[in-house]
């Protein structure tokens, strides 16, 4: 199915956000995820079903002073 991850359109095999992170190599637990501008949780993700056309936003923390 085809998505956006991060504003880049992406074809991806997995159904639920947790098997599209793993296929996308987002493999940090310190990461925020949101669907179409929602936040998902992370024990919300091996449960939260992903559909043509969503928008995937995958936001890590930034490190600096």
């Amino acid at each position: 199915m085809n998505i956006l991850v991060n504003a880049e359109p992406r074809d991806i095999t997995s159904v639920t956000l947790a098997e599209a992170l793993t296929e996308l190599g987002f493999h940090s637990p310190a990461i925020a995820t949101a669907i179409n501008g929602q936040f998902v949780a992370r024990d919300a993700r091996p449960t939260t079903p992903l559909a043509e056309g969503d928008r995937l936003e995958v936001l890590a923390p930034m490190q600096g002073g």
